[in-house]
């Protein structure tokens, strides 16, 4: 019962919404199977799978809501999961930000869902285990990872006659492979939503290579260097900064993006003009979510054109408040489906060009080559300046060639000067739900060593 076909599911949400006394009542229906497996030392450690069906339950009269979820389904349950939610309300304080729920809305049909992905065994998760434990076991390394995977379905209903339905499937690795002495380290991530793309002994081939170069380190100067960053080093501070890109905060003066004294920096170019990046739930790479939380179609999106800020995020509330015809632009889903419950995949898509990180390096006279970058934290929201570590294969790079690894460091930059001093950009690669290029970027900060491996 996990995985509910289209009538199952409305039939379901339909007979919930019957026992509504509110003036507005929405419920959410979710399911799928989830599984797992988690290896370090070389050896399995634990492995899992878990089928799981869930239903939320919102009520509302007036401006007061109680939301209550159940994972039981006979009609008993159900009514009184519905109950419940209305005597939550009833006593609730009144919300004076509430808005009315949505009425039937169009959805896109993203491809997300792939029979593959849904078809996982733990064999076969067993068999991508083996194909990065074992070479790294054949030259005298160890290997830590992890695998999960995801299929199912999300659907919603409410009682002003919307109604969506969605199935999706994830699966991703990751893998950390490090030398005898713990010296050298490596790492090795993707992600896709169709797992026959998945090629876990090709991701632990090019982690073990950084581990090899990695055993040895020397030190260099702290300082501003260009970087070539792999997408695994650029996604997070990127994802970070189209966060940020709300309508509220900026006009609250709460964002890289509000004007000083009022007023905000949409229109304005603050980035290199090769800079392009767009949310689309239709990609063919990246599938996304049907529609946002709050049940908004998702639709494809420019955030940054040429450099230049053309969007901004709105919550239905802060559009309705300001006359923002269609309710703006709904902040972008979560990048991953967790476990057991369907979330979408609606990452950025960050426009690149066609050269390869091989290519990109060569291309550098010297420069520092990053693999991944590490305990990312704010430490200015308004500039949007983060700091971080980078580790796992760090590497100095003279007249287009990898000389030598280099001991890590702690950065301090901002996504928004740092996509203002591109020099160049590669194939975007999937990485972490999201499409980015490798890149090359001038006048990077590193401001101290680190002793991260």
């Amino acid at each position: 019962m996990a995985t509910l076909n289209e009538s199952e599911a409305k039939a379901l949400l339909q007979k919930v919404l019957s026992y509504s006394k509110a003036d507005e009542c929405q419920v959410t229906l979710s399911g799928g199977r989830a599984g797992n497996l988690r290896f370090a030392r070389n050896a399995v450690s634990t492995s899992g799978a878990a089928d799981t069906l869930s239903i939320g339950v919102l009520s509302s009269f007036g401006k007061k809501s109680g939301t209550t979820s159940l994972n039981e389904f006979d009609d008993a349950s159900l009514e009184k999961v519905v109950r419940r939610s209305e005597e939550l309300a009833r006593v609730a304080p009144e919300n004076p930000e509430h808005v009315k729920l949505l009425g039937p809305q169009t959805y896109l049909a993203p491809r997300a869902y792939f029979d593959s992905t849904a078809g996982i065994t733990p064999d076969f998760r067993a068999a991508a285990a083996a194909a990065s434990i074992n070479p790294c076991k054949a030259k005298g390394l160890t290997a830590a990872g992890f695998q999960q995977d995801y299929s199912g379905f999300t659907s919603v209903a409410n009682s002003a006659g919307l109604f969506g339905y969605q199935k999706s499937s994830s699966a991703d690795f990751s893998v950390t492979i490090r030398t005898a002495d713990g010296k050298g380290s490596g790492y090795g991530v993707c992600d896709f939503n169709d797992v026959s793309k998945m090629d876990t002994g090709s991701v632990s081939e090019l982690a073990i290579q950084k581990a090899l170069r990695s055993h040895e380190t020397k030190a260099i100067e702290p300082g501003k260097y260009t970087v070539i960053l792999e997408p695994a080093a650029s996604v997070d501070l990127i994802g970070h900064m189209i966060s940020a890109m709300d309508a509220r905060q900026t006009d609250e003066g709460r964002s890289f993006l509000s004007k000083p004294g009022g007023g905000s920096r949409l229109g304005e170019k603050l980035m290199d003009e090769q800079v392009t990046i767009t949310s689309d739930p239709l990609n063919a790479e990246i599938p996304g979510d049907a529609w946002a939380g709050d049940g908004r179609p998702r639709k494809p999106v420019d955030w940054i054109k040429n450099g230049v800020v053309t969007n901004l995020a709105y919550e239905r509330f802060w559009a309705e408040k300001n006359g923002i015809a269609g309710g703006g632009a709904p902040r972008m889903g979560s990048r991953a489906p967790s476990v057991g419950a369907f979330e979408g995949a609606s990452g950025f898509i960050m426009a690149g060009g066609g050269a390869s990180l091989d290519e990109l390096v060569k291309s550098v006279k010297r420069g520092v080559l990053v693999t991944r970058m590490w305990y990312i934290r704010p430490v200015d929201p308004q500039t949007l300046l983060f700091t971080g570590l980078t580790r796992d294969g760090t590497f100095y790079v003279e007249n287009g060639e990898i000389k030598y690894a280099i001991k890590n460091f702690r950065f301090n930059e901002s996504p928004v000067i740092m996509l203002n001093n591109v020099e160049a950009l590669g194939r975007p690669q999937r990485a972490n739900g999201c499409l980015v290029p490798p890149m090359v970027l001038r006048d990077f900060t590193f401001s101290s060593l680190s002793d991260a491996v």
